[in-house]
């Protein structure tokens, strides 16, 4: 049985602590601007409406849940006011999902605290930063990460 690295040369558990902290920054960042009520895991729904309304049964799909654990998350995001559901034009049973003005004004506020983070991120490591950017992106081609980011297969 291999013996786990010490912490100082874990990347698993570095990289979970990085992506922790920095999600946390982000998340007060939000709250801050207004967004408080927004769970990490509701940008797993909003990735899916950037181009425009979706249908429950696709986002489902999509995400790799239920139908049901969609509208869940749907009736709740609809009630903070981030989506709205309208009938489909072709079918008035099917009902879509779209991002509202707040909906959007969350998307830009959140990319704005990511650009942020980044900034502070990039000053930290100094002139180091392209080169460690630079393997990051390695790392994360070589493991399916990035298509898996790219393509909007991250799950929660």
């Amino acid at each position: 049985m291999t013996e786990p690295a010490p912490i100082a040369e874990d990347l698993v558990l570095l990289l979970a602590a990085l992506a922790a902290t920095t999600q946390a920054e982000i998340t007060g960042a939000l709250a801050k601007a207004g967004f408080g009520d927004l769970r990490v895991s509701d940008g797993y729904l909003v990735q899916h409406l950037q181009q425009g309304p979706v249908a429950i049964g696709e986002l489902a799909g999509r995400l790799g849940i239920t139908a049901q654990g969609v509208s869940k998350i749907v009736i709740e995001m609809e009630r903070k006011g981030y989506v709205s559901r309208t009938p489909s034009a072709g079918d008035q049973r099917r009902r879509l999902v779209g991002l509202t003005a707040k909906g959007w004004d969350a998307i830009y506020a959140t990319r704005q605290a990511r650009a942020h983070v980044n900034h502070e991120l990039r000053a930290k490591l100094g002139p180091g930063a392209r080169a460690f950017l630079d393997q990051v992106h390695h790392l994360a081609e070589t493991t399916g990460a990035l298509a898996a980011l790219t393509e909007r297969r991250l799950r929660p």
